[in-house]
């Protein structure tokens, strides 16, 4: 039986602890903190923890308690700190996304993950959803043939309140607008669906949330060998329609699921139909497909307990964390810049180290509201189909 730390009871918390409380044979919750007074001992009630207790701080939960593991659902800024102080303490690491707003704080991450010898794994939940497992499973097979474009559209919507939450809306504290805060999880699904690209350019802007210092609105371009991607990361999307659309050399194959696949003609020109019996052979290649136990931050904690179990590496670690904070890195750099970033950003370049952002990101509004706390649900997934 393994004890659960939290470490940040805000909304996003209740992913986790939900999560966990599907393995009961395997995990106990025993602690839970929180720098917000009353608002651990809040969630503790919630879920009905009464083994559990409550503390101040994460050093406050990690001297009391006995840990095997805790969960960082905290703002992006205090990951870094946080991650390192729990892994030199000798305690596994699941830390929410994004991993940190810079590649500098990821390697201090992932050189207190190699020194205690814990594990580090970052949240990608949507690799563990159905929909896109059949989607990889198709692009493995090859039968589509070589990916020429992808289009991947993280399309959310947030009212004006959103930015009045005290961390988020500045360059500092929440690291960056959509991009990082929301996108990450499309970015992470294109590094794993189509490979690291190998170049990357890009233009944000704020359009429509005045209250904010971030960008709500970035488009970039992703060069590949031979193939391009684009990526447009909004909380200006009404409808919040969500998709990710690959066009390969046979057929083309998108998330929600679609096939089409085209036929020329002596001219060049697509035959009317196209190839029927490719689009047969890829919708039963997906159908094939076995559904996922778990799903979701279960499905990822699920895999984490597993891969602490079997003594292996967990299938999301810090290093995919990082490679995905590579690429919105790139993107801001290159917006802010107007210019090609060139991939992989290394140690010496200034885009690597923290602070750089903080330095050269325009401010597009100030912000104008502080709140310390907001009511209602965090939604984490798209409320459209």
């Amino acid at each position: 039986m393994l004890s659960i730390g939290i470490i940040g009871t805000g909304s996003i918390s209740r992913a986790h602890l939900t999560a966990y409380l599907a393995f009961p044979d395997e995990v106990r919750i025993v602690g839970l903190a929180d720098i917000e007074p009353g608002k651990a001992e809040a969630t503790r009630t919630e879920f009905g923890l009464t083994e559990a207790r409550v503390h101040d701080s994460a050093t406050a939960l990690l001297a009391a308690e006995d840990l095997d593991l805790v969960s960082i659902a905290t703002p992006p800024g205090t990951h870094c700190a946080l991650s390192v102080e729990a892994l030199e303490a000798g305690v596994h690491v699941i830390v929410e996304k994004p991993m940190a707003p810079s590649l500098e704080e990821c390697d201090r991450m992932l050189e207190a993950q190699r020194r205690s010898g814990r594990l580090l794994s970052v949240v990608a939940q949507n690799r563990f959803r159905d929909d896109m497992a059949r989607l990889k499973a198709v692009l493995e097979s090859g039968r589509i043939g070589r990916i020429a474009h992808a289009r991947i559209a993280s399309a959310w919507w947030r009212g004006r309140a959103y930015y009045d939450l005290w961390w988020r809306g500045t360059w500092e504290s929440e690291g960056g607008g959509p991009t990082l805060n929301h996108a990450i999880h499309h970015l992470d699904l294109a590094l794993w669906l189509l490979g690291r690209p190998q170049a990357v350019t890009a233009m944000m802007t704020n359009a429509g949330h005045d209250n904010a210092e971030v960008e709500d609105l970035s488009v970039a371009i992703l060069q590949y060998e031979r193939g391009l991607a684009e990526l447009t990361s909004s909380v200006v999307h009404h409808g919040e329609q969500q998709e990710i659309v690959v066009q390969g050399e046979h057929a083309r194959v998108s998330q929600p699921w679609q096939v089409v696949a085209e036929t020329a003609r002596r001219n060049g020109f697509p035959e009317t139909g196209g190839d029927q019996e490719l689009v047969r052979e890829l919708d039963a290649l997906a159908a094939a497909e076995p559904p996922l136990t778990h799903a979701g931050h279960t499905g990822q904690i699920g895999d984490v307990l597993a891969a602490l179990r079997e003594q292996r590496a967990p299938l999301i670690d810090g290093q995919a964390g990082k490679d995905a904070i590579e690429l919105v890195t790139a993107i801001y750099a290159a917006a802010i810049e107007r210019r090609t970033i060139d991939l992989p950003i290394r140690p010496e370049d200034p885009w690597y180290r923290a602070g750089t952002l903080v330095q050269r990101a325009p401010h597009f509004f100030e912000k104008t509201g502080s709140v310390r706390s907001q009511e209602g649900e965090t939604i984490i997934g798209a409320t459209h189909a």
